[in-house]
């Protein structure tokens, strides 16, 4: 397999003096959205820092998209860098915050000028580009960061809680951004509690505890993998009663109880494949009209509660 296409951590240590930032990470990150999922201090940042070249590695190698980190030159061309620090030059407009970035590129006047304006068109900031970046709400600056991170054109698009501070309505666009990034073929990374939203935008997820990557993958992928935890799923139908006495009468059904509307009912089965035959037949059976069938738990935070055994906020 190419590693040309790709984000590579090949046995991956990370340590900050005695203070372990990320341990034994092995890792394969293909074009698309990928969200790095944790609570505070389980390496998310680390990790981040690492592919861009920020830190160093204690021990193992890392390449991105064949590239060395050891290269931080073609690294800075090549990556684009959203990190949660909310600190700007002083006096500095929005469309000067992003132009200076492209001016130390190297790239030449009349195109850092089109960048910059493309950049902060494409976050939705053009209105107030001119204004200084003191004077922008949090969600602005946020925005402004982002429109400097892109504004290259980067291969590589690394984004450190990007949704933070942004109103609902900045917050979608922002998601319709980070989705069409990742359709272009560019490799997005994105760090963010806001579990719900990475749900929906992530090609795959990393999740990670106290340093160490505990499952990585396409979420229902990495869903079905966890075998010792029931999966839940939730039918709407027109008998919820009869449904759930007939499904609960099975060994690998755990629980059948009606939902709290009293309109479905949720199950929790060992065997999703089992369930879902059986579902089939019982609805022919008892002629019930099947409204919706859908897991109620195949998400990032499920999966994080899971695999931590419930532990830490994530």
């Amino acid at each position: 397999m190419t590693t040309n296409n790709r984000i590579v951590f090949e046995n991956v240590s990370k340590f900050y003096g005695e203070v372990l930032g990320v341990n034994r990470v092995n890792l394969s990150v293909p074009s698309g959205v990928t969200s790095l999922v944790g609570p505070n201090g389980s390496g998310k940042t680390t990790l981040m820092n690492l592919m861009t070249g920020l830190a160093r590695p204690t021990q193992g190698s890392i390449s991105v998209l064949g590239l060395s980190v050891d290269d931080p030159e073609e690294l800075f061309r090549r990556v684009g860098y959203c990190t949660q620090f909310d600190s700007f030059p002083k006096g500095v407009t929005g469309y000067e915050f992003v132009y200076q970035s492209l001016k130390l590129r190297g790239i030449a006047t009349n195109d850092a000028h089109r960048l910059a304006k493309e950049a902060i068109d494409r976050v939705n900031l053009w209105e107030v580009a001119h204004r200084k970046v003191a004077g922008y709400s949090k969600g602005m600056r946020q925005r402004i960061r982002l429109a400097q991170s892109i504004a290259h054109h980067p291969t590589v698009l690394v984004l450190d809680e990007p949704l933070n501070g942004l109103d609902p309505m900045a917050r979608a666009e922002s998601i319709a951004l980070f989705e069409a990034l990742g359709k272009e073929g560019l490799h997005v990374i994105i760090s963010s509690h806001v579990l719900h939203e990475v749900d929906k935008i992530s090609d795959q997820v990393v999740l990670m505890s106290y340093g160490y990557v505990i499952a990585e993958g396409e979420i229902h992928g990495v869903r079905n993998e966890v075998k010792e935890h029931p999966m839940q799923i939730l039918v709407r139908c027109s008998q919820p009663n009869l449904l759930a006495s007939r499904l609960f009468s099975q060994d690998h059904v755990v629980e059948a109880k009606l939902n709290h509307d009293g309109q479905g009912v949720l199950v929790r089965t060992l065997d999703a494949g089992e369930f879902y035959l059986l579902l089939n037949r019982v609805v022919l059976e008892e002629d019930i009209a099947l409204e919706a069938v859908a897991p109620a738990d195949d998400d990032v935070n499920s999966l994080y509660q899971y695999l931590i055994g419930g532990g830490g906020k994530v």
